[in-house]
């Protein structure tokens, strides 16, 4: 496992680490004793970051991180993140009683005595241009019960406008070879400004694996099913906001990436990992055999400058106009 700093925090964490959206729920059905399983064998091969969020399973995915860690709190770092149990546009949602209420809920289900990044989930940009969250967050911190905070966020300007406070030490974004936009000023800037970068969806919700057909049909729970058109929240979250079909007919094209490379995915994910200014990537699982092929990506080999500009032309080209939603 390779290690790097989570922005000038001084934490050092897994680049290959993981994301348990996927283990809570709304990507179809879960089983918690294979999750558990895959928490653990993640642990052994020297993971020690794992992200996950209030709203994950109402939760549960937090319970499960509080077993596969305990007795371990020292040495795994556990993110999560709060907001989206509320009105995300409302004030209110984001004043000291509410967010220490939702802080300590999180703490109990993770059985910690403090939480090692909170992290704002995707607030309304309005919210984030007030400030108002920051101070709260200050306060939480003087008390113990947060070590450090960032901000998830949907958009390079939520982006920016988190990197203009200060105390905020990491942004978690979507980016992939999908999409490619954080990398014109949100990830230099941040990188300039020692902020830390998570990578969440970094497979386009499975797109980027080149294992779907048009034809696939994803269970009923599956956010991937649901929220395809941004029914349920930001179409930018399912699939980097393309449509399943054309994300189908995307990847086809950029199957070539995994000649020479374990998969598509683990190639996927280099490229990823390729970019210096990348904290860590948090893909999802659900299995341990999800978890291994993530892995994979540490063996995978680099990507040449030749290929490197093959795929920013191709994002430029083939993919940009057709992503939806703010970005």
């Amino acid at each position: 496992m390779n290690y790097r700093e989570l922005g000038n925090t001084g934490i050092k964490i897994s680049e290959v680490s993981f994301g348990t959206w996927a283990i809570g729920g709304s990507w179809g059905k879960t089983n918690d004793a294979e999750a558990l399983r895959s928490l653990e064998y993640a642990i052994d091969q020297g993971v020690n970051f794992f992200d996950t969020a209030d709203v994950y399973g109402d939760g549960h995915s937090e319970e499960l991180l509080a077993k596969a860690t305990k007795g371990k709190e020292d040495q795994i770092h556990i993110a999560t993140k709060f907001c989206r149990q509320g009105d995300i546009f409302d004030p209110e949602n984001y004043r000291y009683e509410t967010v220490r209420a939702y802080c300590e809920d999180s703490l109990r289900r993770l059985n910690r005595e403090a939480i090692d990044l909170y992290q704002i989930h995707c607030p309304a940009t309005e919210i984030l241009r007030d400030g108002s969250v920051f101070e709260v967050l200050d306060r939480l911190q003087e008390e113990g019960k947060i070590r450090h905070y960032g901000v998830s966020v949907e958009t390079v300007e939520e982006g920016l406008i988190s990197l203009e406070n200060p105390n905020v030490k990491s942004l978690q974004i979507i980016f992939n070879m999908f999409r490619q936009k954080p990398l014109e000023t949100l990830i230099p800037q941040a990188y300039q400004k020692g902020v830390g970068l998570l990578v969440r969806l970094p497979l386009a919700s499975g797109l980027l694996t080149g294992k779907f057909t048009a034809g696939h049909v994803f269970e009923e729970d599956d956010h991937r099913s649901f929220n395809e058109n941004g029914e349920a929240f930001n179409v930018g979250e399912t699939f980097a906001g393309l449509g399943f079909k054309k994300g189908v007919e995307l990847a086809d094209q950029l199957k070539w990436i995994a000649e020479d490379r374990q998969s598509m995915a683990s190639a996927a994910l280099r490229w990823i990992l390729d970019q210096k200014e990348i904290t860590c990537i948090i893909p999802g699982f659900k299995n341990i055999d999800q978890v291994k092929d993530n892995l994979g990506t540490l063996e995978t080999k680099p990507f040449t400058e030749e290929e490197l500009q093959t795929i920013q032309r191709f994002y430029q080209e083939n993919v940009k106009d057709f992503i939806r939603g703010p970005y």
